[in-house]
């Protein structure tokens, strides 16, 4: 099977299962705060609910250079596996937790866990899927990102029908069978790691761990990659922690209701920013060096007067369509950073870029969390989200002014 012209899409298609699960679990305790509140007090607070989100990324963001660089060197297939079930058998130990500092810790657990999957999941995909595809099979694989952000939406839905405990148990549950599941239909590209030395006559493994990261920090490129996709980052990660409490401020509405609305309009744009993204670049690309470029800059310029709407929209229809605009525009973004980093960065070292990519990003991610718990206390919200705006703008202009590939697929001389 695995040597089948349509295993490469197979492996799509596992993995776009994965990912679903990687953000459904991680996002519904965002809808969830109010059905969790009755038997754990402290998340009243909303910068105690911005510690508990925030301790996942920045655990996630330690984590992720580590992630990328194992996955480098080892066996993604295994990594994958043990990955999806720690953090699913964590979501289910969820359900048991009756303390702020139980759930507090086992994010942390979460964040461990979940860090491990997105560096091993995009590289394998990367390697399966060479330049005409590329962006299309990994903005395919970032559609189950969002639409498990938007079935996490439902988390509180289901909690008020049932219960949290409940919720937590039957998806982590889901998450632990499909970890076996993959133990017989998922497998390794391999890909050499040795190289011929003439002034020796042999073969010899490639870069160590330390050339690589070297190799990395001495790239000027990757400086300006790292520069705008942490930037980004900051409205991405707000947009899934907050942007349900921004709806069912902003519109008068109850969270259960808030979050269903919120996590489908942001996850369903998003959905078709990535397939429209990676169809777009996959062809600009073909024609243009910096078809990807472009393509990943058009998305950022959509988010920009996106932001500023959300921030300032008290009507369903302004919010909706800001959020549907953002969504849009990030898609095209997110389908395209693992491909312009293989415009930079050679097989052996995109985990290990990527990783140190969701470091810094998911790092920021953190900080933009906890500062909107106290803007949300504040009855701020909205103007914390407007501000965004500006950043992301300069974050573009070093992303089309500073970005020069060469080549669409790099490899070492």
């Amino acid at each position: 099977m695995k040597n089948s012209k349509y295993y490469p899409w197979l492996v799509v298609a596992l993995l776009w299962i994965v990912a679903l699960l990687n953000y459904m679990d991680r996002q519904m305790l965002a809808t969830m705060r109010p059905s969790m509140e009755a038997d754990i007090p402290e998340l009243v607070s909303g910068e105690n609910f911005g510690r508990l989100m925030a301790i996942f990324l920045w655990i996630y963001a330690l984590m992720s250079p580590i992630s990328g660089i194992i996955a480098d060197k080892l066996n993604r297939k295994w990594l994958i596996i043990g990955s999806l079930f720690v953090w699913s058998a964590v979501t289910y130990a969820m359900g048991y937790a009756t303390t702020f500092s139980q759930i507090y810790w086992l994010r942390a657990v979460m964040g461990v866990s979940e860090a491990l999957y997105i560096p091993a999941g995009l590289s394998l995909i990367a390697d399966y899927h060479q330049q005409k595809t590329r962006s299309l099979a990994i903005g395919i694989h970032m559609t189950g990102l969002y639409v498990g952000s938007a079935l996490g939406g439902f988390g509180a839905t289901i909690a008020a029908r049932f219960s949290w405990h409940t919720t937590f148990h039957h998806f982590g549950i889901v998450g632990i069978v499909y970890s076996i599941v993959l133990v017989f239909f998922l497998y390794e590209k391999k890909v050499s790691t040795k190289v011929f030395d003439p002034e020796f006559n042999k073969t010899h493994e490639k870069d160590s761990l330390f050339k690589g990261l070297a190799l990395l920090f001495t790239n000027i490129s990757f400086w300006v990659i790292l520069f705008y996709f942490a930037i980004i980052s900051l409205p991405g990660w707000a947009t899934k922690n907050w942007l349900p409490t921004l709806f069912s401020d902003n519109l008068n509405i109850s969270m259960d209701q808030a979050g269903p609305i919120a996590t489908i309009t942001i996850s369903v744009s998003s959905l078709i920013g990535v397939i429209f993204g990676g169809i777009l670049s996959d062809k600009w690309v073909q024609k243009n060096i910096k078809g990807r470029v472009y393509t990943s800059a058009i998305g950022l310029s959509l988010t920009i007067p996106a932001l500023m709407l959300i921030g300032f929209g008290h009507s369903l229809f302004h919010v909706v369509g800001a959020v549907l605009c953002f969504g849009i525009g990030y898609g095209m973004f997110d389908a395209n950073n693992m491909p312009i980093i293989c415009q930079f960065v050679s097989s052996k070292h995109r985990a290990t870029a990527y990783g140190v990519l969701n470091m810094t990003g998911v790092g920021c991610g953190a900080l933009v969390t906890s500062l909107l718990g106290k803007s949300a206390d504040s009855g701020t919200l909205g103007f914390g989200f407007a501000l965004m705006a500006g950043v992301v703008l300069l974050a573009l202009l070093v992303q089309i002014s500073f970005l020069r590939p060469k080549v669409n697929d790099f490899a070492d001389a």
